[in-house]
């Protein structure tokens, strides 16, 4: 509940991104902050916040693998036209180590399969540039592939709502 009693809204959302290479509002939730992203290839990173620990005090596994897809997803949106709608559709993570401490990296790389799938890879590292998670996901642009309902700040890719 809100502080005035009301249930949050559920859905559906229409929000203002700042451009269209930019961190939705999940995204800024878990801290994300996109470092490079150009020509089919992305180096996102997100600090390991008391926020992200699971029971035994380790960055829980959906937070890594929240950057290796946002680290995908950031390499597909250097590709494609802006307000391309395109979505995961599989995925496969491999854990490697687990993470302690430090500042996570992600560093991705995309290439189209197809009229419209898109094959993705991201290796997340830990502070001491040991891999800690390998990550391999298949991505589809939608027939009706125009985003409705996000507007972006950028001026040369403004959306009606």
């Amino acid at each position: 509940m809100h502080p005035d009693g009301t249930p949050p809204r559920t859905g559906p959302h229409r929000f203002k991104m700042e451009q269209w290479i930019s961190c939705a509002p999940f995204e800024k939730l878990l801290h994300i902050d996109i470092v490079e992203a150009a020509d089919g290839r992305a180096l996102l990173q997100m600090p390991f916040l008391l926020d992200f620990a699971q029971g035994a005090g380790l960055m829980h596994g959906g937070a890594l693998v929240s950057l290796a897809d946002t680290a995908v997803v950031m390499a597909i949106k250097s590709i494609v036209p802006p307000q391309t709608h395109f979505a995961t559709v599989a995925m496969t993570t491999k854990y490697r180590r687990p993470v302690k401490e430090g500042i996570i990296k992600a560093r991705a790389q995309v290439a189209a399969v197809g009229d419209r799938m898109l094959e993705g890879q991201a290796k997340v590292y830990d502070h001491l540039e040991r891999p800690v998670l390998d990550f391999d996901a298949t991505f589809k642009i939608a027939r009706n592939a125009h985003i409705r309902g996000i507007s972006f700040s950028d001026a040369a890719v403004q959306t009606e709502p």
